[in-house]
């Protein structure tokens, strides 16, 4: 049985992952809006500002040590790659193929944890990760196998999953560099330090922006972005790293196409037919594998 404080935590990547699902209608709204790296510095932005007031009043106003900001600076290079990556891929490939695509960062996010931190795979927990992967798929392709054989990849899919190879390697770099600071100390100076960078990245495309033609939604959405897909889903992720190791908070992923399913059933756009419900199955199996296989060091 999970003691309380497990159970609180695994609660926590739950809400995770239906922010995180929450985040692709809403980037595909506002992909076309705005250069990828504009969008996405604007979206940094608004999290660093919106945060910085609680993380002063609770902890002050000090600079990171350069070993520690040397830290935040690298943790936010594969942020700022994956949500670049995101955005830019959005506009050349669809929902359907990034789904698909994003399955396979739990696989990979243990490979990255076997390499930096020396977290082992054993078969049970690879089996899981397995399963997960089928049945994530399973659900994106709604069972059908023809989708599957029909599935096109092009650009936009390359440019997704070089982003999510830098996503899958966040979780292992927090458990690595994470010094036992505050959570949300080291969630804002890496939001903070990702707007550095895509401010950078924004420069040569800022002049030639005509801010009040702008489309309202795109400061709407980047709103909702960061808030509930920056803020609240990056300390998440940091706090279930620390606390359950990378590799079962990356399974959590394979949630991600259920949550999709459940709120587009709940829309009245989707019905969960068997074939559907394999696929969820076979998820929640997965996560009892990698979630309950205590050979695994986190």
């Amino acid at each position: 049985m999970l003691g309380v404080r497990s159970g609180f935590v695994h609660g926590l990547m739950l809400l995770m992952v239906i922010l995180v699902a929450s985040s692709f209608p809403v980037g595909a709204v506002i992909a076309d809006k705005l250069p990828p790296a504009v969008t996405m510095c604007i979206r940094f932005l608004m999290a660093a500002l919106l945060f910085a007031p609680l993380v002063f009043k609770r902890h002050g106003f000090a600079l990171p040590k350069p070993a520690q900001l040397l830290g935040y600076i690298v943790l936010s290079l594969p942020l700022v790659a994956f949500f670049w990556c995101m955005f830019e891929a959005l506009r050349y490939t669809s929902a359907l193929n990034t789904g698909a695509i994003y399955t396979l960062v739990p696989a990979i996010t243990a490979i990255y944890a076997f390499v930096i931190n020396r977290e082992t795979l054993s078969p049970i927990r690879a089996s899981g990760l397995l399963l997960g992967t089928l049945g994530a798929l399973w659900i994106v392709f709604r069972g059908e196998t023809e989708r599957l054989l029909a599935l096109q990849l092009n650009h936009g899919d390359l440019v997704f999953f070089i982003g999510c190879l830098f996503m899958a390697a966040y979780g292992p770099l927090v458990k690595r560099l994470y010094a036992g600071e505050p959570m949300e100390v080291m969630t804002f100076w890496v939001i903070s330090a990702g707007s550095v960078w895509l401010f950078l990245l924004s420069l040569p495309q800022l002049p030639a922006i005509n801010w009040p033609q702008v489309d309202p939604s795109v400061f709407v959405g980047a709103l909702y972005l960061a808030v509930f897909t920056t803020l609240i889903t990056f300390f998440l992720l940091q706090f279930g790293t620390v606390k359950l190791g990378a590799t079962r908070v990356a399974a959590y992923s394979f949630l991600t196409p259920v949550f999709v399913l459940l709120l587009e059933y709940l829309l009245g756009k989707e019905s969960l037919t068997p074939l559907l419900m394999v696929g969820a199955g076979c998820v929640v199996a997965a996560m009892l594998l990698v979630q309950r296989d205590s050979q695994t060091a986190n």
